[in-house]
């Protein structure tokens, strides 16, 4: 299965979508959970890891749709 070719400095929407979604969930601590911290704190602490996960992907997914402009 050839994989189409792809010019220099082009990159799929789904790379570009997950490079946002790690930026996102790094600099926020999005889903994770926490104790007192000031600033913003995503949506809500993640008691376990299947959470942390299920909004990590709901966070790809938004990422996803903004940088296919849908």
């Amino acid at each position: 299965m050839e994989m189409p070719a792809l010019s220099m400095g082009s990159r799929r929407d789904e790379d570009i979508a997950l490079d946002l979604m790690k930026f996102i969930a790094m600099t926020t601590s999005y889903g994770k959970t926490t104790g007192s911290g000031v600033g913003f704190q995503g949506t809500g602490a993640a008691a376990k890891p299947e959470d942390y996960a299920a909004q990590l992907l709901e966070l790809y997914g938004r990422c996803l749709q903004s940088v296919g402009g849908k």
